[in-house]
C-alpha cells in the first residue's frame, strides 16, 4: 500500500508550489498549523546542504474534531503532513494518505474518517 498521494509540478520553484498548495488546501478546509523548512533545518544543525524541502502540517478543524471524538489519543498522529520536495524537473507534493497511516488503530469509525480526509487531500493535491 502506498502511504503517499503525489503530484510533480514541473518547471517552477518550492515557493511558488507552496503558495498552490496552501491555497488548495484552504479550498478543502485545511488550514496549514506547522511549517518545517528541512533544508535550513539541516544547514543550521548538522551543517548539510540539501534540495529544498518543506513539511506542511495541514489540518481540517471539522475532520480532527470528529476524529478525535472517535479515538482520543488519535492526535499523536496528527496533523496531516504534505510534504514540497524539489526532485529533478520540478516540485513534487506528497501528502499522507490518512488511510495509510491509521492502519495500526483497529476503528472502523476511525478508517471511515480517514477515508474522507485522503478524498478532500487529493482532491488539494491535483488541484495545485
Amino acid at each position: 500500500m502506498t502511504y503517499t498521494i503525489n503530484r510533480l509540478i514541473k518547471d517552477t520553484d518550492i515557493d511558488a508550489v507552496d503558495t498552490r498548495v496552501r491555497a488548495a488546501l484552504t479550498e478543502k478546509g485545511f488550514g496549514v498549523l506547522t511549517e518545517i523548512d528541512v533544508k535550513a533545518t539541516m544547514k543550521k544543525k548538522i551543517d548539510v546542504d540539501m534540495e529544498p524541502y518543506r513539511i506542511l502540517g495541514a489540518c481540517n478543524p471539522k475532520m480532527a474534531y470528529q476524529a478525535i471524538g472517535i479515538e482520543p489519543r488519535v492526535g499523536a498522529m496528527l496533523p496531516c503532513n504534505v510534504i514540497l520536495r524539489q526532485v529533478d524537473g520540478g516540485i513534487e507534493v506528497s501528502a499522507i494518505d490518512p488511510v495509510a497511516s491509521m492502519q495500526a488503530i483497529g476503528n472502523d469509525e476511525l478508517k471511515s474518517v480517514a477515508g474522507e480526509v485522503r478524498d478532500l487531500l487529493a482532491e488539494a493535491v491535483d488541484a495545485v
